[in-house]
């Protein structure tokens, strides 16, 4: 089976201006990145701030090009460098962003926010564009009366559930999270875990997740990648490399963060809307 998203020595580079003595100086945020992952799985990409999981996050989601380097998805070479990406290939990639206060503009109803994409991508009517959207919103856990609201009227949980929503109204085969929980407190971390977990199963989603807390990525994720200083240093399945970390920075990570229980608070959850 041809996997949802392979890179092939993808590299990112930056210039950051002259030295003292007139040479460019360039950071090479990443440094020949090799992965493949298959379809309606979750890989979890790990790493200290600044190791670069974020730009591959962003090359990934056709927003960055790489310097060099192969990006397929479904087996298909995107060019994003040369500025080819076709509007069928961006509509099987959506990202969503870690700061839900921010991703989602504030002049916007939120039906406005959910049907924007159909409206620029699809030839679809206002009616179908509507009828889409309000099926979105019950998906994932909001109802068609919060259509005609704006974004300041949400919970943070609430808002990111929207910007789920949009990622979704084109019908994507990946999803990018880029830290999609962090801002948020721990019981509503649970619940939006729990979400794109039954989303995933619902329309056979690959996701692709940034993340620093290693709790949450230990409850989602079925492979995870470590990177440091733009490179990959381990990259096994979550119960193997959890069980026992094979790199030294990998040990130093995993025994350096304090890890919250999320399947603990997703249960309590579960039990309280039970009863």
């Amino acid at each position: 089976m041809t996997p949802a998203l392979e890179t092939r020595a993808v590299t990112r580079d930056y210039d950051v201006g002259a030295t003292f003595f007139g040479k460019r100086r360039v950071v090479h945020a990443l440094k020949g990145i090799d992965l493949t992952l298959e379809r309606g799985k979750t890989l979890a990409i790990v790493g200290e701030s600044g190791c670069g999981k974020s730009t591959l996050a962003r090359i990934i989601a056709m927003i960055d090009p790489p310097t060099s380097g192969e990006l397929l998805i479904d087996g298909e070479p995107i060019d994003i460098a040369k500025h080819r990406v076709t509007s069928d290939q961006r509509r099987k990639v959506q990202i969503v962003f870690q700061n839900p206060y921010g991703s989602l503009n504030p002049r916007q109803k939120v039906g406005d926010i959910l049907t924007e994409p159909l409206l620029l991508n699809t030839p679809a009517s206002a009616a179908e564009r509507r009828d889409r959207a309000m099926g979105m919103l019950q998906k994932v856990g909001l109802t068609p009366a919060h259509y005609n609201r704006y974004p300041h009227m949400f919970s943070g949980g609430q808002r990111q559930r929207i910007a789920i929503a949009r990622a979704l109204m084109l019908n994507p085969s990946l999803l990018v999270l880029d830290e999609p929980v962090s801002a948020l407190d721990l019981s509503v971390q649970a619940q939006i875990l729990n979400l794109l977990a039954d989303l995933q199963d619902e329309f056979g989603l690959t996701y692709v997740f940034v993340s620093h807390d290693l709790s949450v990525v230990r409850y989602i994720a079925d492979e995870v990648m470590v990177m440091y200083f733009g490179e990959v240093v381990e990259h096994r399945p979550r119960d193997a490399i959890f069980a026992d970390p094979q790199h030294d920075y990998t040990k130093v990570l995993f025994a350096a963060t304090p890890r919250a229980d999320v399947a603990s608070i997703r249960a309590r959850l579960e039990a309280k809307a039970a009863g």
